[in-house]
């Protein structure tokens, strides 16, 4: 897990600075709970909600920057934006379920997928940086009220909604 003095350290060992924005976005990131999936806008918002400052293009290239050194994991769900979480070890990966109408996430772990995602970059002479699945799914209550027909593109679901509350905005559910 990283921490401030390691992000220091590996940020000076490549050159480049060591920011309080850059600090503080990692603080806020070792401060989520597990599956919670932050976007940019939701970086921006909690760090303003706390009084840090940082424009948005500044984190735009902080969380580019984090993930390039391994810190963060890029996510895509069912969003036209992309999420991003602190990353693990890369035999550990966890994947993502997703509802396509209400973005109810599940969280699951298969290691066999991770197993076949190292046997084909062996063979091909690569070397793992992420492994992640991403399964999009409908949830029962937006199929049994017709979607997507019959559902309006903002519903969400009672399960999305008692997510978001029990783990925060992004609505996140870990299942092993």
């Amino acid at each position: 897990m990283y921490s401030p003095d390691s992000l220091k350290s590996e940020l000076n060992a490549k050159g480049w600075r060591f920011t309080a924005q850059r600090e503080v976005i990692l603080q806020l990131f070792l401060e989520q709970r597990q599956g919670n999936h932050l976007s940019a806008e939701d970086v921006y918002e909690l760090l303003g909600q706390r009084e840090d400052r940082i424009s948005l293009s500044t984190i735009y290239r902080t969380l580019k920057l984090m993930t390039r050194m391994g810190i963060l994991r890029e996510l895509e769900l069912a969003e036209t934006h992309k999420h991003y979480e602190l990353s693990t070890n890369a035999q550990s990966r966890h994947h993502h379920s997703v509802c396509a109408q209400c973005g109810m996430t599940v969280e699951f772990e298969n290691g066999s997928i991770v197993k076949q995602a190292l046997k084909q970059v062996e063979k091909a002479g690569l070397e793992l940086i992420d492994c992640q699945l991403t399964i999009y799914t409908i949830c029962p209550e937006a199929k049994r009220r017709g979607w997507p027909a019959m559902l309006p593109s903002d519903w969400v679901c009672s399960r999305a909604l008692a997510a978001k509350i029990m783990h925060g905005k992004n609505g996140t559910n870990t299942i092993n």
